[in-house]
C-alpha cells in the first residue's frame, strides 16, 4: 500500500507529541479528532494507546491503566499499547520497578494486549505507518460510536489491578471477600494472604507498597513542643 493511501485518526491530545506532524511530513493522511478510546486508530479493528514511561507509571497508580485496557479490548479486536521512551529511566521515576513490570505482565497475560516499545517519537511514527499499512481493505469511517464507561465495578477492578501481582481474576476474588476496594486496601497481610491465588509473599509486597512513604513527601517544618522549649 502506498504511503499516500494510508489514513490514521489521531486523538487531539497527541498534537504536542509531534507525531502527527511527522506522519504528515512523510505523506500519511492524518485526521485529528477527539477520541474516547486510544490515541491512534490505524484500522477498523486496530487502535494504539501511546504511553511514555512516566505516563504509564502515573496511570498505574491512579487506576486509569487497567480501565483503559478493559475499554480497548471491549471496542477493538486488536488493541496495542505503545511504550515510548527509555526503560532505564524507571529506576529514577519509581522506587519500586516491580510495580511497573507487574503492570506490563498483567497487560500482556491477563488482557492479552501486545506491548511494543519505541525509543522516541520518530520511531513511533514509523511503527504507526507499518501498522496502518497492514489494515484490512474495508471502506468507510474508522471511527466507532463508543459510549463513555461509567461502570463502577470496572473502575474498582482497575484500582485493584494496579496493585503488584494482582490481575483481574484475583481482583474479583478480593471484591468477593472484602466487598469494596477500600476494605481491600485496609486489610491485614494475613487476611490478604487468604485470597486464593495471592499468597503470603504477594500480600506482603502489596502491604509494603501501600505503607511505604513517598519520596515526594515534603518534610515538615513544624517543630515539636520539646524543640521549641
Amino acid at each position: 500500500m502506498r504511503i499516500e493511501d494510508l489514513r490514521i485518526i489521531i486523538d487531539e491530545r497527541e498534537r504536542k507529541s509531534g507525531i502527527p506532524k511527522l506522519l504528515k511530513d512523510i505523506g500519511v493522511n492524518v485526521e485529528i479528532k477527539t477520541l474516547p478510546i486510544g490515541d491512534y486508530i490505524v484500522s477498523h479493528e486496530t487502535v494504539v494507546e501511546r504511553k511514555s514511561i512516566n505516563d504509564l507509571i502515573a496511570s498505574i497508580f491512579d487506576g486509569r491503566l487497567f480501565d483503559q485496557c478493559n475499554r480497548l479490548k471491549e471496542h477493538f479486536q486488536f488493541p496495542i499499547i505503545l511504550l515510548e521512551g527509555n526503560v532505564d529511566e524507571i529506576e529514577s521515576i519509581t522506587e519500586n520497578p516491580l510495580v511497573f513490570y507487574g503492570a506490563l505482565s498483567t497487560i500482556a497475560i491477563d488482557y492479552k494486549i501486545p506491548i511494543i516499545p519505541t525509543p522516541n517519537a520518530s520511531h513511533t511514527a514509523k511503527l504507526l505507518v507499518s501498522l496502518s499499512s497492514r489494515k484490512e481493505s474495508i471502506k468507510g469511517p474508522l471511527l466507532k460510536k463508543i459510549k463513555k464507561s461509567n461502570d463502577v465495578q470496572k473502575q474498582q477492578l482497575s484500582v485493584l489491578c494496579s496493585l503488584p501481582g494482582v490481575g483481574e481474576k484475583i481482583a474479583i476474588r478480593m471484591l468477593e471477600k472484602f466487598e469494596s476496594p477500600l476494605k481491600v486496601l485496609s486489610a491485614s497481610t494475613k487476611d490478604l494472604a487468604k485470597i486464593p491465588g495471592l499468597g503470603e509473599s504477594r500480600a506482603k509486597k502489596i502491604k509494603k507498597m501501600l505503607e511505604k512513604k513517598s519520596r515526594h513527601t515534603k518534610p515538615s517544618n513544624q517543630k515539636t513542643l520539646q524543640e521549641t522549649s
